[in-house]
């Protein structure tokens, strides 16, 4: 069974989802047969390499919501993240393009190395305030991840993997999603937000259950609550939506 999983280096709710996913499959008895694949999603594509800015004012900003009401969603994700072992500290984030951080990570995977890759560069991000679209910073995060980093800054230098990224996001597109996570269980059924383990699960068993046949809608088996960054966030839909 194939997950196809699209999301941003730099949305909480797609770290916080990512995690959910992980822990999901390590209950499910079927996880063996399950294949998941990560794709490139920008929330921002034309932002500068590094904003200087603090993050929780350019996302108010774009999404037309007060400071206050901004920090309380992020302590609120916070919390979300310790409950599953991940640590966000939010008022370090340093924003900016996470164009060139999707394009190491397609690199890192060409050579068997995207997992720890893209767990070291999630965790510069999200725990320890690195700027992942500083190219030299990048590079140190890669590195530390098991790449070569004069032949990372070699790579970014070039527009190597950039058709990756960019693939990557026109399927997006092609299939309708336009907030992240969004995760396509089976190409049949999509689960979008940083939904709870137990949607996670539903979701997985239903799909399974369901492998040979065509989608068709369902009343029942949805969960709604996830976050997710984009067009206006996230709810799951775990009831036979079609996803191309």
């Amino acid at each position: 069974m194939i997950i196809d999983a699209w999301s941003d280096l730099v949305c909480p709710f797609c770290h916080v989802g990512r995690r959910h996913l992980e822990l999901a499959l390590e209950q499910f008895e079927h996880a063996d047969e399950v294949e998941v694949t990560w794709h490139s999603y920008e929330l921002d594509p034309q932002a500068p390499a590094v904003l200087d800015e603090p993050v929780i004012e350019v996302v108010g900003r774009k999404y037309g919501v007060g400071l206050d009401e901004i920090r309380a969603q992020h302590r609120t994700m916070a919390e979300q993240a310790a409950e599953v072992g991940l640590d966000f500290q939010w008022e370090r984030l340093r924003g900016g393009s996470s164009h060139d951080a999707h394009r190491v990570i397609h690199y890192a995977r060409s050579l068997d190395l995207e997992r720890p890759v893209t767990e070291r560069i999630m965790r510069g991000w999200y725990s320890e305030g690195r700027a992942i679209g500083d190219r030299e910073t990048l590079a140190d995060l890669a590195a530390d991840g098991g790449l070569d980093r004069d032949k990372v800054l070699a790579m970014l230098d070039s527009d190597d993997f950039g058709i990756d990224v960019r693939t990557d996001e026109a399927t997006a597109r092609q299939i309708g999603i336009q907030a992240v996570p969004a995760f396509v269980l089976d190409r049949k059924y999509l689960v979008s937000g940083a939904q709870p383990v137990e949607t996670f699960l539903a979701g997985l068993q239903q799909a399974y259950d369901d492998r040979g046949t065509a989608p068709t809608p369902r009343e029942s088996g949805c969960a709604c609550g996830g976050g997710g960054c984009g067009g206006g966030g996230g709810s799951a839909d775990v009831c036979g939506r079609d996803a191309g």
